[in-house]
């Protein structure tokens, strides 16, 4: 190994948990699995698939169990729009089986995913956006932590105000701060909480915070 490595590569800062409790507990019952096969699964493919091809798909996945479906990102094209509208005026969702799709933090395209989920009886309305500095710096052009945490905070506020305009479907809402692996901790904990504020969850109305992995550069 080349002498440089040991200074080219950085640790990620640790998380003192002294307290923490969770290595003594056990699982008793499944988690919630979500398939994301109809997003990153079809993003992946050099071809991807047709509406019919994606109906079948989650016929597929309906009949192999999944409770929470990824549909796709309705406001990035006409095929994705198409899709979830089929899926629920043709009553293709079970009762129990929860619809989500993924959108940015534009208001544009929030709006855009709302017109698609309406009539649905329940679906995760993910929204992320850029956190990292090297986001921060170059899709933002030097945007502040400020600028950036409000951006999160503009998209719930949004997601909220949407919300009484669809009463048949319940929306839960999921949040992730983009390349969350590569964004600090300490931004990414704010991003969360502003959002956190912004829902105001409850036992009963739950939200989900998403860390993804989003880029591995480091």
């Amino acid at each position: 190994m080349h002498p440089s490595s040991i200074s080219k590569y950085r640790p990620f800062p640790p998380v003192s948990l002294p307290d923490r409790t969770w290595p003594d507990q056990v699982l008793t019952h499944a988690p919630e699995w979500c398939s994301v096969d109809l997003r990153d699964g079809n993003q992946a493919l050099p071809q991807p698939m047709s509406i019919e091809e994606k109906l079948e798909f989650f016929d597929l996945l309906c009949r192999i169990g999944f409770k929470q479906i990824e549909i796709g990102f309705p406001s990035a094209a006409d095929t994705e729009f198409n899709f979830c509208r089929r899926l629920i005026e043709e009553n293709r969702i079970p009762d129990d089986v929860t619809i989500q799709i993924l959108v940015q933090t534009r208001e544009h395209l929030i709006r855009r995913s709302f017109e698609a989920i309406a009539g649905a009886k329940r679906a995760i309305v993910h929204i992320y956006n850029s956190t990292s500095p090297l986001q921060r710096r170059v899709t933002f052009s030097d945007a502040s932590r400020e600028q950036i945490r409000d951006i999160a905070v503009a998209g719930a506020l949004l997601v909220k105000e949407l919300v009484p305009t669809i009463p048949q479907t319940e929306v839960v809402l999921q949040y992730s701060p983009e390349s969350f692996s590569d964004t600090e901790l300490d931004f990414a904990l704010e991003c969360c909480n502003a959002v956190i504020g912004v829902w105001q969850p409850t036992p009963e109305k739950k939200m989900i915070i998403n860390l993804p992995d989003t880029v591995q550069w480091t």
